[in-house]
């Protein structure tokens, strides 16, 4: 674990740097936003950008910049690589190159479900072999029992096949602007609330000692 951390691990510079930190997660997607919004403009200043193609592909080419400079600025500063973000930049670059090579936008509108789909399928997947594999992501944040974690992995894994097929529905029944407004604006305040959600369960499961039972369960 040197080199991919937490995102919720709260390293010592991330606890000096944290807005650094809110703007490197979701810098890429506001870059993505106003590239889609100012393509044409973009594509009348900066001629050689029409070699890309239409706005939303100009706008998926910066989207790539943005995220490999978010990427290696983390590295630098917070010394480790953020786990999720890194999944989802390896993703943006192979269906960005994708788009922009053969010119077709539907590798980057899917982006988000192959995403989304392969983490919902991990966490679900590692509760069939019995491994609450979320546990491993956020228990520098807070401990649960055994119970809890479990609950907790089943339904973040439902909640991003949840999020997948909401993509899907959005980029194949809606225009490509509404797609990106709903990327961009939608998306996150539906995680947002998701987690929020989820604090009660987190509350009934803590443990505050930091110690279990053989059953999982709080010592009391």
């Amino acid at each position: 674990m040197s080199n991919f951390e937490s995102d919720t691990k709260p390293t010592a510079e991330e606890r000096h740097h944290p807005m650094l930190k809110m703007a490197l997660e979701i810098g890429p997607l506001m870059v993505f936003f106003f590239g889609n919004l100012r393509g044409e403009w973009l594509a009348k200043t900066f001629p050689a950008l029409t070699a890309v193609g239409g706005p939303l592909l100009i706008a998926t080419a910066l989207f790539m910049v943005a995220t490999v400079v978010s990427l290696i600025v983390s590295k630098i500063v917070f010394k480790h690589l953020p786990i999720m973000p890194f999944v989802s930049g390896i993703v943006v670059m192979v269906f960005g190159s994708l788009s922009i090579w053969l010119q077709d936008e539907t590798f980057i509108k899917m982006k988000p479900t192959i995403v989304n789909t392969l983490f919902g399928v991990v966490l679900l997947g590692g509760l069939f072999f019995g491994k609450s594999l979320l546990g491993y992501v956020f228990n520098a944040a807070f401990q649960l029992d055994a119970e809890g974690w479990k609950k907790l992995t089943l339904r973040w894994g439902i909640f991003f096949l949840f999020l997948a097929v909401l993509n899907e529905v959005v980029w194949r029944n809606f225009s490509d602007a509404v797609w990106v407004n709903f990327k961009v604006w939608g998306t996150m305040p539906i995680t947002i609330l998701f987690t929020l959600a989820q604090m009660p369960l987190i509350m009934r499961h803590s443990l505050d000692t930091g110690t279990e039972t053989k059953d999982g369960g709080k010592a009391e």
